[in-house]
């Protein structure tokens, strides 16, 4: 009983989060500001957002591609209509259950190919590693290009040297970090010990990425995916015109915080829309086209994966039933 209740609250809560947070985020709103919203939708320029669609699309082809070269080693080389739609289906689920995605990715393969879901699952971990060093290279690069801005935020420091900031964030920071993982490596408390087995775990992945025969052509993909997430991003900031002249760093931060945001709730949802809207403002676009380009970038993203997801759910058991 107490392991369902806890399935179940896995499930409610981060739904619950969104929910409350979408219902929070309009009770704010005055009906000026509803109206504003409601001008920018209407008024916004879609074929730009069919174009964001377009680098989701290609971004979800090269991920199943990619995860041919994980699978090949092993013997195994499944048809590539398979791999894309048990990755769509994946990222579906993923909306519903967090990280289930990843399991009925690897169940569906193993049903339809015959691959041992332990194996099926291990690449997509091994995948996720290469994802997690592009999410922090990215990271990195946002504290790069706006270190005045965010220390000034931290720190409320308008005083701090761009150069020297810089130096600790690429140099300092790293280097502690190794020391400080060299220290936790010889503690014997279970959460620290759970944390630097993770961190071993995706040192693992990275070098079973290199010794790999394909590396160079799953590294490519890798770094293809997320120039197509940047790129989706970019370009729905053509389909309003606030937001039109946003310089780089903006981008960068905008997608930077609205990825980090997708892990707080069910695919985003509430949380990616405020959030995104919330980086927007710090480059003084008014708040109304920033809540509206948050709305309409999570809108776009969430029905390319409801229909793509939910038509790759109903074709591939038919697909695989008419090449029998």
């Amino acid at each position: 009983m107490i392991n369902k209740l806890k399935k179940a609250s896995f499930i409610i809560l981060p739904i619950a989060l969104g929910v409350f947070l979408i219902w929070y985020s309009l009770s704010k709103l005055t009906t000026s500001d509803i109206q504003s919203i409601k001008t920018s939708f209407r008024t916004a320029n879609y074929w730009w957002v069919l174009v964001s669609l377009a680098f989701g699309a290609l971004s979800h082809l090269s991920r199943a591609y990619r995860w041919q070269f994980l699978l090949e080693p092993l013997g195994y080389k499944p048809k590539l209509a398979n791999s894309i739609m048990a990755v769509l289906i994946a990222y579906l689920l993923n909306l519903v259950i967090p990280r289930s995605g990843e399991v009925a990715r690897a169940a569906s393969i193993k049903k339809y190919e015959n691959i041992p879901f332990k194996k099926a699952f291990g690449t997509i971990v091994a995948e996720r590693v290469a994802d997690v060093i592009m999410l922090f290279s990215i990271i990195g690069i946002a504290f790069f290009l706006q270190t005045e801005l965010i220390t000034s935020y931290l720190f409320k420091d308008g005083d701090t040297s761009s150069l020297y900031s810089k130096i600790i964030i690429l140099g300092v920071f790293p280097i502690l970090g190794f020391l400080a993982f060299r220290m936790l490596k010889k503690s014997k408390n279970v959460v620290i010990v759970k944390i630097v087995s993770f961190i071993n775990d995706l040192l693992d992945g990275v070098k079973s990425i290199y010794k790999m025969k394909k590396k160079w052509q799953f590294i490519f993909h890798t770094i293809f995916i997320w120039v197509m997430y940047v790129l989706m991003f970019y370009a729905v900031t053509f389909a309003l015109p606030e937001t039109t002249n946003l310089p780089f760093a903006a981008i960068i931060v905008g997608f930077v915080v609205g990825g980090l945001s997708m892990a707080l709730t069910n695919g985003g949802l509430g949380t990616y829309p405020v959030f995104v809207a919330s980086a927007l403002i710090l480059y003084n676009v008014d708040d109304n086209p920033a809540r509206a380009f948050g709305w309409i970038m999570w809108t776009a993203q969430t029905i390319m994966v409801i229909v793509f997801g939910g038509l790759s759910f109903l074709l591939l058991p038919i697909y695989n039933k008419s090449e029998k």
